[in-house]
């Protein structure tokens, strides 16, 4: 479980809540995979909600923490951090990018034995994957804004975040 974060920050509460969404998915996915294989309508639909979601919200979110959060980390004497969060990012978007087709052949009702294998083990590498990266943010980076970042620029990051 997380714990509670500090909301003194717009830009933090932001990331919070996606983090929270994020794991709420990724949780349901992990519970309908880790059993015996089924392929039923509900899973295919939330499969298909797990490509949707990493196709929008993960490059967005990404994307918005190495544009406008990692080099004022770096700047601020945090470059280890920053580093290790793009390293993951880097990984999280190989395993969608790889997973990604095959929520489309699910979806299109095309995928056979050895790609629902494939997809299940890739959802759950990414359900890993990305699950611990959410609690190294929540723990280290979330935290770290409230220094990184004053009323100003908090504000005017947390409003450009949220029209993405």
């Amino acid at each position: 479980m997380i714990r509670r974060m500090n909301e003194d920050r717009h830009t933090s509460t932001l990331l919070h809540r996606e983090h929270y969404a994020n794991l709420d998915l990724l949780g349901r996915v992990e519970q309908a995979l880790a059993g015996a294989p089924r392929r039923d309508a509900e899973l295919v639909a939330l499969v298909r909600t797990l490509g949707a979601h990493l196709a929008q919200e993960v490059d967005r979110h990404f994307g918005f923490e190495e544009r406008e959060l990692f080099g004022r980390m770096v700047e601020s004497g945090e470059g280890d951090l920053a580093a290790l969060l793009a390293e993951e990012h880097v990984t999280i978007r190989a395993v969608a990018a790889e997973l990604a087709p095959l929520i489309g052949r699910a979806g299109a009702g095309t995928l056979d034995d050895a790609g629902w294998d494939a997809l299940k083990r890739l959802a759950l590498e990414l359900v890993e994957r990305l699950t611990a990266h959410i609690h190294k943010e929540e723990s280290a980076l979330l935290p770290l804004l409230a220094d990184l970042l004053d009323e100003d620029a908090d504000r005017a990051l947390a409003l450009a975040y949220a029209a993405s």
